[in-house]
This record gives C-alpha cells, sequence and structure tokens, in this order.
C-alpha cells in the first residue's frame, strides 16, 4: 500500500513557533549590531522547499567534517529542516580546509553545509548541552558522528533524549560502529577504507602473485566519508518510513541508524566475499582495469598541444559480446573477434593480446577521432577529464548538474559553483536555497525559537556557551 509523508510536516509545524519570537531575534541582532555582519544570506530561501519528500522533518546535525555533515547535506537537500550546531570561533574544522575564499571560508563547506542553519554552541560547556538537549527534543533526527560514547558521556545519548522525544531518530556515524570491540577506534576514512579491504584492490598488481606492487592507490577524496554518508541518509529515511508505520499502529518511532564507515565500504564490495567464500580466489588490483571483465580500461591518445609531453587518456567499456565485436571492427582488428573471443570468459584468457591491440590503435590517434568513430560505432567511450572540462561539458550545462549558488546579500557576494544534489526527482524543485552559512549566522533566531530573552542570551554569549 503506497505510504503518505504529510504527517512529518505536519508534526513539524507544530512546533514552529510565533512570529513574536522572531521579532525577540530581530531585538537581539541590532544590540548585537558590532558583531560580524554575516556574509551569507540568511533569510528566507529563494526557492520553496514545501513541495519536497522531506519538509517539515527538523534534523538536528551535531556532526563536522565530512560523513555526518554529507548525511545531513542530503537530508537538507530534499526538503529537512537542518539545524547544524558547532563549537563557538572555530566552527566546523571543514570551514578552513583547502583551498580558502576571499572571506577565509571554504568553498568546499558552503556547498556541504548548504540549505542548513548554523547555531554556535560550545558543548563542553553544561548550559551548553541543555540548550543542544532542548533542540533534540524538538527535533525529529539527530545526526552525530563522534566517536561512540561521547554523547553518552555528555548526557545526549539515545536512551537520556529518548525518555522526553520517544520518537527521536538517532543516525550515528563512526568507523566501526556503536558495539564490537574495535568500536572505540578513531574513525577516519582512510583507515576504514584500508581495513573493508577497498584499499587492497586499488593499485598496481605483482605480475608473479597478483597481489599488490607497491602502495595501494587512494582516490583523491575522502570516499568512505562520502559512501557513509549516503548510508546514513538511507538509513535515515528508511527510520523516518518506519516510524510512520509504528504511529500508525499507535507505537513510539524511535531508533538508531548504527552507520559504520568501514561497513559501508565493505558494501560497495560486489562479489569479492562471495568469490574467495566459494572459490577461494582472493581479488587483488587491477591497476587502471577491472578483475575479470574484458575489455574495460583506460587507453592512451596522442598529446593534446596544450600538455605534449602527456598522453590523454580515454575510457572503453565495451565488455559486452556484441559490443567488443563491433569494437574489433571499427579498429580494423577483426581477427580478435570469433569462436575463441565470443564471451567473456573468453576474452579474460586473451586480456594481454585484446589490450594492446586496442592501445596500440588509440596511441596513434588524437582523442577526438577516437570518440568520433566509437562513437559512432556505439562503443562506450568517454575522455578522461578534469574540473575544467566538466564545468565546460554539454551534458552537465544540459542538465544543470552544476549550479551557480549566491554568498553574500543585496547583490554584494559573490557566486560559488556547486555540483546539484542528486538524484532528480520529477516535480521537485532541488536547487540550492542558500550556501553554507557564516558561523553561527542562525544562533540568535534558533535560541529565540526556544524563548530565550534578549538577556539569557546576551549573557549566554558573554560566558562563552554560544557565539
Amino acid at each position: 500500500m503506497a505510504m503518505t509523508l504529510p504527517s512529518w510536516s505536519s508534526a513539524f509545524k507544530a512546533t514552529r513557533t510565533s512570529s513574536s519570537r522572531r521579532v525577540i531575534s530581530r531585538d537581539i541582532a541590532r544590540q548585537h549590531s558590532t558583531r560580524k555582519m554575516s556574509t551569507v544570506t540568511t533569510d528566507a530561501p529563494p526557492t520553496c522547499s514545501g513541495n519536497l519528500p522531506l519538509s517539515g522533518v527538523r534534523v538536528l546535525e551535531l556532526g563536522q567534517l565530512i560523513a555526518g555533515p554529507f548525511c545531513g547535506q542530503l537530508l537538507g537537500h530534499f526538503g529537512a529542516d537542518v539545524i547544524k550546531v558547532e563549537p563557538p570561533s572555530t566552527g566546523d574544522p571543514l570551514r578552513v580546509w583547502r583551498e580558502l575564499d576571499i572571506d577565509g571560508t571554504s568553498p568546499w563547506f558552503r556547498s556541504l553545509a548548504r540549505n542548513k542553519k548554523s547555531i554556535a554552541i560550545d558543548l563542553r560547556k553544561q548550559e551548553g548541552r541543555e540548550i543542544v538537549k532542548r533542540l533534540a527534543l524538538r527535533s525529529d533526527v539527530i545526526v552525530e558522528n563522534f566517536k561512540p560514547g561521547t554523547l553518552e558521556k555528555w548526557g545526549l545519548g539515545p536512551q537520556e533524549l529518548q525518555k522526553e522525544n520517544p520518537s527521536l531518530i538517532f543516525t550515528r556515524v563512526s568507523g566501526y560502529g556503536q558495539t564490537g570491540p574495535w568500536s572505540s577506534r578513531p574513525g577516519y576514512a582512510s583507515v576504514c577504507e584500508a581495513e573493508s579491504g577497498f584499499r587492497f584492490i586499488n593499485g598496481q598488481p605483482d605480475p608473479n602473485t597478483g597481489l599488490l606492487s607497491g602502495p595501494p592507490i587512494r582516490p583523491n577524496i575522502s570516499l568512505g566519508d562520502s559512501v557513509a554518508g549516503l548510508h546514513a541518509a538511507f538509513g535515515t529515511v528508511l527510520a523516518l518510513l518506519s516510524k510512520q508505520k509504528k504511529a500508525s499502529r499507535g507505537e513510539q518511532g524511535g531508533e538508531t541508524v548504527d552507520v559504520s564507515i568501514m561497513e559501508s565500504m565493505l558494501n560497495m564490495m560486489e562479489g569479492i566475499i562471495p568469490e574467495y567464500d566459494r572459490k577461494g580466489k582472493v581479488r587483488g588490483p587491477s591497476g587502471s582495469s577491472v578483475t575479470g571483465i574484458v575489455p574495460t580500461n583506460a587507453y592512451p591518445c596522442l598529446p593534446l598541444p596544450s600538455t605534449p609531453t602527456s598522453p590523454t587518456y580515454i575510457i572503453i567499456g565495451a565488455n559486452g559480446d556484441t559490443l567488443y565485436a563491433r569494437l574489433m571492427h571499427a579498429i580494423g582488428r577483426e581477427d580478435l573477434i570469433g569462436a575463441s573471443y565470443a564471451h567473456n570468459h573468453h576474452r579474460v584468457a586473451r586480456q594481454g593480446e585484446i589490450e594492446e591491440a586496442i592501445s596500440a590503435w588509440t596511441s596513434q590517434r588524437q582523442v577526438e577521432e577516437v570518440l568520433t568513430i566509437l562513437e559512432g560505432a556505439g562503443i562506450p567511450v568517454g575522455r578522461v577529464v578534469g574540473v575544467k572540462e566538466i564545468l565546460e561539458g554539454e551534458q552537465v550545462k544540459a542538465r544543470g548538474a552544476v549550479e551557480d549558488v549566491e554568498v553574500g546579500r543585496d547583490g554584494e557576494g559573490w557566486k560559488v559553483k556547486m555540483p546539484r544534489v542528486f538524484p532528480v526527482l520529477e516535480g521537485c524543485d532541488t536547487k540550492t536555497r542558500w550556501a553554507g552559512p557564516d558561523l553561527g549566522a542562525h544562533t540568535d533566531e534558533i535560541l529565540g525559537e526556544l524563548g530565550l530573552n534578549v538577556e539569557s542570551i546576551i549573557r549566554l554569549r558573554e560566558e562563552g556557551v554560544i557565539g
């Protein structure tokens, strides 16, 4: 039976505060006119989120850096009201990671924290934790990626908060999960990628053993964090659906979503475990190809004029039987067609011969010629490109896969290009509503919604409880 979601919105709207509390927030802002003016638009978002599937869901994000915040980004992009709690003065460390913009903030942070509200609270202080507890009691979901046991130490764990908010969903991201002998280990994605087996299959193979020759190669992104964030967002939505089912039966809907970075990567390892179990095969690295599928690889073309000393690479994926035959016709190697090459297992046995033939053909041609010939033959092919080519690509432009997001207000700011958040949902406007905010940009507004008066907020700020 189809399930409807309006109850989320109705439940959340019941917690909306009156306009008088917004007046309190404006009064506070006037009293603190000496504070740094936010460079991020914090007024009503330019596009309505009411038609998005998570509209009405309130999320309290206690995480920092990548895994937890990426989960929060996905939830916020599809309509959830995400309140991001950050330490005063410093904020999320990601604010100053990698390249910094003209205001000293990382454009990456502006992207990862988009559609969120920032409140600066010191969780090391008792009053700060009490404020967070009050926010939690008004929330549907908590997303956190602290070391297991940290929130319990602060009195903010599920056992404490679900006593007063029994339907609260806890989405917890850690290196190895909330239980088990490794649960207390620090959870860094690079290490968890290694422990999941992912790093073992990435690199150059030893020609004698088939195992790693030299150190493993890592992708130049924090893949484990992002994969865990995807699992966390998926698990959160499943928990919200479960909460609805329980509510329809008159039951409380709170539960914990336990996401491990290592297990999230393990979930991506395809047939590696069952193949080892049944056949004793240990899959090792395969360079730029993939074990047991031929041909699919990176092949060199002639250098571009702009980079005369470096070849340009393309990827060809012609591992289907008919695709393979078309590829051999296209490159003039009909001698490699026939019963001995008919199916994938035949080609795996002759991989070296096939790869050499393709490389010999591509390496004598410019990339545009290779693309024209192979696309004409219906062969899946694409060039290996960098970010400049991505932004200039016709498919990216046609789909609006990259958007310009305003940072600033009243036309005095700047724009930052960000990838859209996917998937595309029919009938939903999923454009970014605002960029990642300045630290504490929404502190006064949110505390005003909690009913704190001007004097209380001033005192908390002077004592360093809030920023």
